[in-house]
């Protein structure tokens, strides 16, 4: 059985790792930031000793598998990490968020068994993707993203077919496309673009602003996702 300055130092070390994963959240504002990473990893921490405690205990007397209760953590957290998750137009925020909240409860499972190596390993390469990866990706990745258009246009049967119209006539399908009425009578219309260049967005752009309903159109990266 673990003794109580094993336990006390696997919860600590819970604490340390998973607040560091949470400082980075914190950092860039998100709603699951330094509290939050620090009591899932704590939390995993304290099932996986639970999980160990309940082992040494009923050892010999039945038969009980130390990682069932442990287990659970894995398909719980999608729960909080779910809550982290908002759609936005064309735009997805919260999905690294999430999968920090995942990973950081996998690493206090990590701590709880005492594989500190692995724990700590993970931590920093944790860190280093989210600190460093985001620019790496902007930077290899910008040319072959395809794109959403936004166009917001006043509320109106014949804006829509107007627009509708001169998409048609440059052979971009309207399968993919997202609505959103807004309270000043005004349509925002999302439509995932397929891979073109830079002179033919231009010229749609340019087509789309001469119809007089027309107040904005903006291009931008549909795997825009937020962390």
């Amino acid at each position: 059985m673990l003794s109580r300055k094993e336990a006390t130092i696997r919860i600590l070390l819970s604490i340390i790792l998973g607040g560091i994963v949470g400082f980075e959240r914190e950092k860039v504002g998100k709603p699951a930031g330094l509290r939050t990473h620090i009591l899932v990893c704590m939390g995993s921490t304290m099932t996986m000793l639970v999980s160990l405690f309940m082992f040494y205990q009923f050892q010999g007397k039945t038969n009980l598998d130390p990682a069932r209760i442990s287990a659970q953590v894995i398909s719980g957290i999608g729960f909080l990490g779910a809550g982290t998750i908002i759609l936005e137009g064309p735009t997805v925020k919260g999905l690294t968020t999430a999968a920090t909240l995942w990973v950081v409860a996998t690493i206090g499972l990590t701590i709880g068994i005492g594989f500190y190596y692995i724990a700590i390993l993970s931590t920093a390469i944790i860190f280093l993707v989210l600190g460093t990866f985001s620019k790496f990706e902007n930077i290899i990745l910008k040319k072959h993203r395809a794109k959403t258009l936004v166009i917001v246009f006043k509320n109106s049967s014949s804006s829509l077919s107007k627009v509708a119209s001169i998409l048609k006539g440059i052979n971009i399908s309207l399968n993919e496309t997202q609505l959103d009425f807004s309270e000043d009578s005004s349509v925002t219309l999302s439509i995932k673009l397929p891979k073109i260049n830079s002179k033919l967005e231009k010229n749609i752009i340019e087509e789309l602003l001469y119809i007089n309903d027309v107040e904005y159109v903006t291009l931008q990266n549909s795997s825009k996702y937020e962390n």
